[in-house]
C-alpha cells in the first residue's frame, strides 16, 4: 500500500494546524485540531473496508508530573501508547480523507463517537487524560491531535496507519476503544501502511 498526505510529512513535525495544543504567550493553548489529509492506494483487490489508527507510543505512562513548571518528565521515563484517532468501517470506495473532515477545533468533553459519512469513530485516549474534569472530561470520538506535556524531555512520535480489511465492517460495539479495535483489525487486516510524524511543546526536547 501507499500513503500520501498534504498535511503531514514522514519524520517531520505535525503542523500546528493539526495539533490539539499549540504554544501560546502564556503557555500551551488549544489549537486548530484539524484532522490531517490522508490518501491511500495500491491496496489488495479483495479489500472491503479501511481503518485509520493514530497512536503516540511516547506518552508518559503516568501523568503525575505532566505540565508541572518545577520539574520535567525524564526522557527515559516509562512510556505508554496514547491513541489519537480510531476510525473504522471506512467504505472501500473512499480512499481519501480531507483535512478537517473528522475534527475542526477542540470540542470540550469530546466529539460524539459512532457512525459518520466517512467511517465509524472510536473513543480516543483523551477520555482517560481528562478523566472526570468537569469542563473537559467525556468521550472523545474520532481525531484529536497532539498535546504532549510541555515539560516532557522526549519529542513524541505520532504513527498514522491505514489498514486494508477483508470485511465491510468490524461490527464493533458502540463506544469501542483501542484494544477492541486493534484485535478486530488484526483478524481482518490484508495490508497496512504507516506514516510517522513528530510533535513537542518543549523547545529543549529530543
Amino acid at each position: 500500500m501507499k500513503l500520501q498526505s498534504r498535511s503531514l510529512a514522514d519524520q517531520k513535525p505535525v503542523p500546528p494546524e493539526n495539533a490539539m495544543g499549540i504554544p501560546g504567550r502564556e503557555g500551551p493553548q488549544p489549537g486548530p485540531n484539524r484532522s490531517p489529509h490522508l490518501a491511500w492506494s495500491d491496496f489488495p483487490a479483495e479489500t472491503q473496508s479501511f481503518a485509520v489508527v493514530c497512536v503516540d507510543p511516547d506518552a508518559p505512562a503516568r501523568a503525575d508530573d505532566a505540565n508541572q513548571t518545577d520539574r520535567t518528565i525524564a526522557y527515559d521515563f516509562d512510556r505508554a501508547d496514547f491513541y489519537h484517532w480510531l476510525l473504522v468501517d471506512i467504505p472501500v470506495t473512499m480512499t481519501e480523507l480531507a483535512e478537517g473532515v473528522d475534527s475542526k477545533g477542540v470540542t470540550p468533553r469530546g466529539k460524539a463517537p459512532g457512525k459518520t459519512d466517512h467511517g465509524t469513530r472510536g473513543i480516543n485516549s483523551y477520555k482517560e487524560w481528562f478523566g472526570s474534569d468537569p469542563e473537559m472530561g467525556g468521550d472523545y470520538g474520532g481525531y484529536d491531535g497532539p498535546w504532549p506535556p510541555f515539560n516532557d524531555e522526549r519529542t513524541h512520535r505520532y504513527v498514522f496507519t491505514i489498514y486494508a480489511l477483508s470485511v465491510p465492517s468490524l461490527d464493533l460495539p458502540s463506544n469501542f476503544r483501542a484494544p477492541a479495535a486493534l484485535e478486530a483489525i488484526r483478524r481482518s487486516a490484508l495490508d497496512q501502511v504507516s506514516l510517522t510524524a513528530t510533535y513537542t511543546l518543549n523547545p529543549t526536547s529530543r
